[in-house]
C-alpha cells in the first residue's frame, strides 16, 4: 500500500524564546525537523508534505527538496487544522496517511513501521509524569474509546499514565471523508487531529494502538531544556552503535557525533572529539582528546594527537597528525607522512614520508616524497589579488624560518637555507640561500651598558 507522510511543522516555540523557528533548531548539528524528514524518506512514501506556519520561509528554505511539498498553515489553531491545510495535497487513492510532528527527532523506525501496518492506528506511550498530554481511554476490555486532552480531562482520567503522541496512520479516504467533520468544542477551541478516530469507530472502523515504552524519543522538544536532553540521548544512541561495531570510546558520554561517522576494526576515539560531516576511519585509528573532525577519511594506522582540527581532508595510512595542527580544505596527506604541532595547512598535498613538523604555514602547495619542512617556514601563496602555488619535488629540504613566495618550485634534491626568503625557483640538488649578510661588529656594547670610556654603547 501507498504511503503519503504529512509532518506537521507549524509551531513557534515560544518557549524556547528564540526568533528561530523551533523546528530549525540543531539536535546533532542538524534541524530537529531534518531528522524527520530522514525518517520519512526511509519509509519511501510516495509523498512529503510539511506544514509549516512561524517562519516558514526561513524552514522552507534550510530544508528545501524536490522530494517535499509544502503547505501553509496561517493559523496555529490545532493539529486537526494543520493536516486539514494538507488534505488538498492527499488523494482518496494514496493509501496510507501518517502524520509525524516536527519537533519529534528521535522518534525509531519501528514503532513507526508497526503503526502504518496497523491501519487506522495511533502511535501511544506510557510516561511516569503524563502531565500537560491528551490520556488515551480504553474500556474495560482494553479496547481503544479515544483520547481525552489535558484541560478536558477530568481527575480520574488524568491519572492515566498513556498518552497520545500525535502520531497517528490513517487511510487516505477515511481522512478526507473525517477530518473536516471534527470540531473544535472544547477547552482550547482547537481542532484536534485524534477526533477523527472515534468518528472512523462510530462507522464500524477498528482503531489500533501501538504503545512504546521509549517515552523520550516519542515526546516533542518544547524548550532548552528538552533540546538539551534530546542531544544527550541522540548521543547516547551513537555512542552505543558505536560500542556495538566494536569502536573503543574512552567515555562514551564524551563524543559528539553531528554527522556521519564509519569506522573500521580496532578504532579508539578519546574524550571530547566532534564529529562533523562525513568521516571515515580506518582500522586501528587513534583519535586523541578533543580533537574536531569534519568531512574528513583517515586511512589505516594513522594518528590524530591532541587538539587537531581537520576539516575537508584526506589522511593516508600510518600518518600522523598533530598535537595542535589544523588541516584545512584540499588538505592530502600521503601514507607515512606527517604534519606537526602548531602546523596549518589548506590546499595542500604531502607527499609519502614526507615531514612538516612544527610551527609552519602550508597552503596551495605540493610536496613530494620525503620533503622536510623546518619549524617557522611559510608558504605566501596570496599576493592581495590571486593565489599563488608552490612546488615542492621529492626530497627536498627546506630549513627552518624560510619564506616561499609563491609561484615557487624546488626541484627534487632542492636544499633551502634556514632564514631564506625564497623569491626564484630552485633547481634539482640546488641550494638556494636567501639572507641578508650577516655582520659582526666589534666593539659593540648593548645600550646602557658602559664600554672602556665609560660611557654607553652605540
Amino acid at each position: 500500500m501507498s504511503l503519503t507522510v504529512v509532518i506537521l511543522a507549524a509551531g513557534q516555540g515560544k518557549r524556547m524564546r528564540s526568533s528561530r523557528p523551533k523546528v530549525l533548531h540543531p539536535v546533532a548539528g542538524r534541524p530537529m525537523l531534518a531528522h524527520v524528514l530522514d525518517l520519512a524518506r526511509r519509509l519511501e512514501p510516495v509523498r512529503i508534505c510539511v506544514v509549516v506556519g512561524h517562519g516558514g520561509d526561513a524552514v522552507r528554505d534550510a530544508l528545501a527538496a524536490d522530494d517535499v511539498e509544502w503547505v501553509e498553515q496561517r493559523e496555529q489553531l490545532g493539529t486537526g487544522h494543520a493536516v486539514l491545510q494538507a488534505l488538498p495535497q492527499v488523494r482518496e487513492d494514496d493509501g496510507q496517511v501518517l502524520v509525524l510532528y516536527g519537533d519529534v527527532p528521535l522518534l525509531p523506525d519501528a514503532p513507526v513501521r508497526e503503526l502504518v501496518a496497523a491501519g487506522t492506528a495511533l502511535l501511544t506511550a506510557r510516561v511516569a509524569d503524563p502531565a500537560g498530554y491528551g490520556r488515551i481511554r480504553r474500556d474495560a476490555a482494553g479496547a481503544f474509546r479515544g483520547v481525552v486532552e489535558d484541560r478536558d480531562a477530568s481527575d480520574e482520567e488524568r491519572a492515566i499514565d498513556e498518552i497520545n503522541t500525535g502520531v497517528l496512520a490513517i487511510h487516505a479516504a477515511l481522512l478526507r471523508r473525517y477530518l473536516p467533520a471534527v470540531s473544535n468544542d472544547n477547552a482550547q477551541g482547537e481542532y484536534y487531529l485524534p477526533e477523527v478516530l472515534p468518528l472512523a469507530m462510530a462507522d464500524g472502523q477498528v482503531v489500533h494502538t501501538v504503545c512504546t515504552g521509549d517515552s523520550g524519543a516519542v515526546l516533542g522538544i518544547n524548550d532548552r531544556l528538552q533540546l538539551a536532553s534530546a542531544e544527550r540521548e541522540f548521543q547516547r544512541r551513537c555512542a552505543e552503535a558505536l560500542l556495538r561495531e566494536d569502536v573503543t570510546l574512552a567515555d562514551p558520554a564524551r563524543l559528539d557525533v553531528r554527522g556521519s561517522l564509519r569506522c573500521g576494526r580496532d578504532v579508539f576515539i578519546d574524550v571530547g572529539v566532534v564529529v562533523e560531516g562525513d568521516v571515515t576511519l580506518g582500522d586501528g585509528v587513534r583519535v586523541g582528546p578533543y580533537c574536531v573532525l569534519r568531512d574528513v577519511s583517515v586511512e589505516a594506522g594513522s594518528e590524530l594527537h591532541p587538539f587537531s582540527h581537520l576539516d575537508g581532508a584526506r589522511v593516508g595510512a600510518d600518518c600522523s597528525v598533530g598535537p595542535y595542527a589544523r588541516l584545512r580544505p584540499g588538505t592530502v596527506l600521503a601514507d607515512r607522512s606527517r604534519v606537526g604541532n602548531f602546523v596549518e595547512t589548506k590546499k595542500a598535498a604531502i607527499g609519502a614520508g614526507s615531514k612538516v613538523n612544527h610551527l609552519s604555514y602550508v597552503g596551495d602547495a605540493t610536496l613530494g616524497a620525503g620533503v622536510n619542512v623546518g619549524a617557522g617556514t611559510i608558504t605566501c601563496n596570496y599576493d592581495g589579488v590571486a593565489k599563488h602555488h608552490t612546488t615542492l619535488g621529492d626530497d627536498v629540504f627546506i630549513g627552518s624560518n624560510s619564506t616561499l613566495v609563491a609561484p615557487l618550485a624546488v626541484a627534487n634534491g632542492g636544499f633551502v637555507a634556514a632564514g631564506s626568503t625564497v623569491t626564484r625557483d630552485v633547481g634539482e640538488d640546488q641550494l638556494a640561500v636567501g639572507r641578508g649578510r650577516q655582520r659582526n661588529i666589534d666593539g659593540w656594547h648593548r645600550p646602557g651598558a658602559a664600554g672602556p670610556d665609560g660611557k654607553g654603547g652605540h
